[in-house]
């Protein structure tokens, strides 16, 4: 690679980079790199992965490998919003689907489409989100909401809506 390329690849790069400098460019810190660099851009962007592949001198395979690997870790874009709905046993019983469908049909979102089209909100479902007594629960972000019902949800969504309206003002 020339250093012209080298030069405007780092540029590019200068927020992975800093997070690489972070954790000493060691190779065994893969995981933690990872974290960081998802808290940074929200995901995994492919071109990031390779940069950093290269960068730690890791085989590109290793590192995609780890970002497959845990499911907390996402290969696509997400929305501002991450909106988690739990299917446990605990919050499937107490009507978590209307909640999910709710959502859904609100957020105008098509069959197999997770995230909206102006990258606002992400729609996941999980199998336990731990808080089983006070189902059915919906997390936002990391936000936990409590005995949902489908109104409680839209109203919940009308509010972020409103929230990032405000903000635009």
């Amino acid at each position: 690679m020339s250093p012209e390329m080298l030069v405007s690849r780092t540029e590019k790069f200068s927020k992975v980079c800093g997070i690489l400098e972070r954790f000493g460019h060691k190779p065994t810190m893969l995981i933690p790199i990872l974290q960081a660099v998802q808290e940074e851009y929200r995901y995994l962007p492919e071109e990031v992965l390779n940069f950093i592949a290269a960068t730690l001198d890791l085989p590109p395979a290793r590192v995609f490998g780890a970002a497959t690997f845990y499911a907390h870790f996402a290969l696509k874009p997400k929305g501002r919003y991450v909106i988690r709905v739990c299917d446990g046993t605990a919050c499937h019983v107490k009507d978590s689907e209307p909640i999910l469908n709710k959502l859904r049909t609100v957020l105008g979102l098509g069959k197999g489409q997770q995230t909206t089209e102006d990258m606002e909100f992400t729609l996941e479902t999980v199998s336990c989100l731990g808080a089983c007594g006070l189902a059915p629960v919906v997390v936002v972000n990391e936000e936990v909401h409590s005995l949902m019902t489908p109104e409680k949800t839209e109203d919940l969504v009308r509010g972020l809506r409103e929230r990032k309206e405000g903000m635009a003002a």
